[in-house]
């Protein structure tokens, strides 16, 4: 069915930036045909056509980075530095399995939140514990077909037992607990990558197009060298984006100096497997060398400032970023970590945390920069640039009308700042993916919400005694990871990206 939305403001952020106080927008389709002033009716039936008068339509907005698996957890976890936090998520030493239907839900869940705020397209780095299997990959495949939403989904496996993927932890350990973590069920490398083979066959480009397989080895140091070269030959043997965690926290620098005696973007530099594909996450603990390779390698890098305050892994260097001609894209991470799926307090914090790093206001980022890492940063962490992320004729249809009669708009005196600082994505009030209107005045056309939210409540409480389980195994492993966190604060980094405490003079 073609799509006319008639008289509405519109913000296209094509290359031009260009913008209209009144035009129409004509869905053909799943793609945009046509955006201009007065465009004829289409003659075609059927034919839907929305008034957009005192709304904007703008290109829907792009969640660079997720782990749909974690979306039950909102609130659920004491905040602590990412290695402390990680054991009571995804437990090391006692096994966690999910069947296909919880994982279903709790994808579902977060796609439902990230539509009605007119989130059209995530970047999910699905983990799974204790290892993959076709009922939970099928599970959050399946959600995201029957959401309506275009999803861009990862296998995030680690391969190499827990105490190799941190500094000081294999000495600290009880020989019991290494012995536990030695033979906890883990995949090889030629495993793994058949997996990842069945994968795309089974599941990339599915659902006219809105699902899309991408590579992860969640980090460097989680995977054995050998597994991260042969993924990335993966990666551009089929032009996959390839998702990596480096340099995340303070620690994940030590490790670098410790183990390789160079930082984790050099060793992935020096393995030759440093390319355009690689979305790069985080990527707070970087030096200008490192900012430097990722340049020259082409690559992405997925900014999440709520994900990195929450924990206290510090605040990544923007400016270097966006001064090396990196594309950054923004994410909320997982809900564990930013206790939603809303992306607008992320685009705020992007806009607002890097003023306290740099003195010099002429330096702070702008909202039309922010906005490019939205739209244009996100869409090209999934390789979709050419594609998604503008509204302009031949792009594909994934936009939202925003009511500009709101209170976030009243009065209406810089329409981008107010987009960055004041909308919270109340205004939203309808959310189109591939051409189809998945969302309309706060209600889910394509999705049951009240029957998957009371059915999610009854799984939650058939897994609670499994969550208590991991969080007594946790509170095992917990003294060991905090001894190791001290050790490594005590080595030198040679940079700062978290505040000096307050009042100290020394």
């Amino acid at each position: 069915m073609d799509t006319l939305i008639r008289n509405a403001r519109i913000l296209t952020f094509d290359e031009r930036r260009t913008a209209h106080t009144r035009a129409d927008v004509l869905v053909r389709g799943t793609k945009i045909a046509a955006v201009g002033p007065d465009l004829p009716a289409p003659t075609v039936e059927p034919t839907r056509i929305i008034d957009g008068s005192g709304k904007l339509v703008m290109p829907g907005l792009i969640n660079a980075h997720l782990h749909s698996p974690a979306n039950h957890l909102k609130g659920a976890l004491e905040d602590a530095p990412l290695e402390l936090f990680m054991l009571y998520e995804v437990p090391p030493i006692q096994e966690a399995p999910d069947g296909g239907r919880i994982n279903y839900l709790r994808t579902m869940l977060g796609a439902m939140e990230m539509l009605k705020l007119g989130i059209t397209a995530v970047h999910d780095d699905a983990f799974f514990n204790p290892v993959p299997t076709w009922d939970a990959i099928d599970g959050i495949m399946t959600a995201y077909a029957d959401s309506g939403m275009r999803a861009t989904v990862t296998i995030d496996q680690p391969n190499v037992p827990e105490y190799e993927k941190f500094p000081f932890l294999e000495a600290l350990l009880p020989e019991a607990i290494k012995q536990s973590m030695r033979d906890a069920p883990r995949m090889g490398d030629a495993e793994l990558l058949s997996l990842y083979g069945a994968f795309l066959r089974r599941w990339h480009g599915k659902a006219g197009g809105r699902l899309r397989c991408a590579a992860s080895c969640s980090a460097p140091q989680r995977v054995t060298a050998s597994y991260l070269e042969q993924l990335t030959d993966f990666a551009a043997a089929h032009d996959l984006p390839f998702d990596i965690h480096i340099l995340e926290t303070r620690l994940q620098r030590v490790l670098g100096q410790e183990k390789h005696g160079k930082s984790l973007i050099r060793y992935v530099h020096d393995l030759g497997v440093l390319d355009e594909r690689k979305f790069v996450i985080h990527a707070v603990w970087v030096d200008q060398s490192d900012i430097d390779l990722m340049a020259e390698a082409g690559c992405v890098v997925g900014h999440n400032p709520i994900s990195n305050l929450k924990i206290g892994s510090g605040v990544m260097p923007f400016r270097q970023l966006r001064d090396a001609g990196i594309p950054i894209a923004l994410g909320t991470d997982e809900a564990a970590v930013d206790d939603s799926a809303n992306l607008w307090g992320v685009v705020k914090m992007a806009g607002l945390i890097h003023k306290i790093t740099d003195p010099e206001w002429t330096r702070w980022p702008k909202a039309p920069e922010i906005l490019d890492c939205l739209f244009q940063g996100g869409a090209r962490s999934m390789r979709l640039h050419e594609s998604t992320g503008r509204i302009a004729p031949g792009y594909e249809a994934d936009l939202i009308l925003v009511d500009l009669d709101s209170l976030a708009f009243t009065p209406l005196n810089d329409l981008e700042r107010q987009l960055v600082f004041v909308e919270n994505g109340s205004s939203v009030m309808m959310t189109m993916v591939a051409g189809e209107v998945v969302m309309e005045n706060g209600r889910l056309l394509k999705v049951d919400e009240a029957a998957i939210k009371a059915e999610f409540r009854e799984a939650a409480k058939e897994h609670a005694s499994m969550f208590a389980d991991i969080h007594a195994n946790a509170e095992i492993l917990a003294p060991h990871y905090a001894a190791m966190l001290r050790k490594a604060e005590q080595m030198p980094v040679g940079m700062v990206r978290r505040l000096p405490l307050f009042g100290r003079t020394d």
